[in-house]
């Protein structure tokens, strides 16, 4: 996966953007122009909020919902700014969307999830995008496919959209959950490993769906020094048109900032800065360690693999499989660690090593 050399941070955009974390917040939909612009002067009293969200154009699984009021939510979105001073930034999923949101001066647009999903939508949006200076932030898709977010982001990059950010809002769950969206927090991650660059913004609330969970995934999304959030409020939640579970008002909203613990990635404490080099010197040992004996194990598995060969006996063997992941985990659970991490652990060890005795059965 190659980086692009020319995507510039969020704190790069403008100047109000310069702190991290930089905080986005707004109602999920624009209602009305009253219901808009006290929002915003409610979420821009806080002080700690720099840019101003709200959906104008909502995409809603059936038609009978709530479908945002459309272009004269732009302009009441101008007010908002003009009377707060606070930046805008608006969801958009087609050439039209681009060009309503351009003529009203929003600062920043938004890909949202499904149409991040869809790479002719995002070629689509591009080709109006050709030669226009403007921050986009792209969601996540839907489901946790990492090459679908990466190629919405070449996408703008290629046609010269550098002031690019993602926003991980979680991904879609096959199975019931107490959250809306599954974080899988690993994939945020290893999308910033590939894009040093590139700027990720949490939005704790469309994983949450539910108001009580936002302040926790908050201060996570934090701790992975993630570059900002991205938070649902409504000056009245409770009779919000869309999302009203998990929509916070502005002072729930200060209250939660207020408590948020702002760490730093790194520290100009000497104790500090001596100390953990030490435990990651362990750790990098203890890891070479791991690999070694890994390599070691693999190369009995090819021997084991190769005496199956000779006498006609098939790979996997259930009662043999079964008594070591059960072993294994017991053993895991005395030293303290989780029957999760040794169950997975030892999956993908057990996948390897069908694949070299396959390898062995199939020459």
């Amino acid at each position: 996966m190659e980086t692009p050399l020319n995507i510039i941070p969020i704190r790069k955009w403008f100047k109000q953007l310069s702190n991290k974390p930089v905080i986005i917040s707004g109602p999920c939909s624009a209602e009305t122009e009253k219901q808009l612009i006290e929002t915003a002067k409610a979420i821009n009293d806080i002080g700690k909020v720099q840019i101003f969200r709200a959906g104008i154009w909502k995409p809603r699984t059936r038609p009978v919902n709530f479908e945002g009021v459309g272009e004269k939510g732009l302009l009441w979105l101008k007010k908002a700014k003009e009377q707060t001073g606070l930046l805008t930034t608006v969801e958009v999923a087609t050439p039209k969307h681009i060009e309503k949101c351009l003529k009203f001066g929003v600062d920043i647009l938004w890909i949202g999830a499904r149409t991040t999903s869809n790479p002719f939508s995002i070629n689509e949006l591009t080709q109006v995008l050709k030669g226009v200076d403007i921050p986009v932030m792209i969601k996540n898709p839907i489901n946790p496919d990492i090459n679908l977010w990466v190629g919405a982001i070449e996408r703008f990059n290629k046609i010269g959209i550098n002031k690019l950010a993602a926003i991980h809002r979680g991904f879609f769950p096959f199975e019931l959950t107490s959250l809306r969206n599954i974080p899988k927090w690993e994939i945020p991650i290893e999308l910033k490993r590939n894009f040093h660059n590139l700027s990720i913004i949490c939005d704790p609330s469309h994983i949450a769906g539910k108001r009580k969970y936002i302040n926790e995934i908050s201060q996570k999304a934090l701790d992975l020094d993630m570059d900002g959030l991205m938070i649902e409020s409504h000056i009245s939640p409770d009779k919000a048109l869309t999302d009203s579970k998990q929509q916070i008002t502005p002072k729930e909203l200060k209250l939660m900032l207020d408590s948020l613990v702002i760490r730093t990635s790194n520290s100009d404490n000497f104790d500090f800065i001596n100390s953990i080099e030490k435990y990651r010197d362990q750790i990098d040992s203890i890891d070479t360690q791991l690999i070694e004996l890994l390599a070691q194990r693999m190369e009995i598995v090819k021997q084991i693999g190769v005496y199956k060969k000779n006498n006609d006996v098939t790979i996997l063997q259930l009662s043999r499989w079964e008594k070591i992941i059960n072993s294994r985990i017991n053993f895991g659970l005395k030293l303290g660690l989780s029957e999760k991490l040794i169950k997975k652990i030892m999956q993908l060890i057990h996948k390897e090593s069908i694949q070299k005795q396959n390898e062995i059965m199939n020459n």
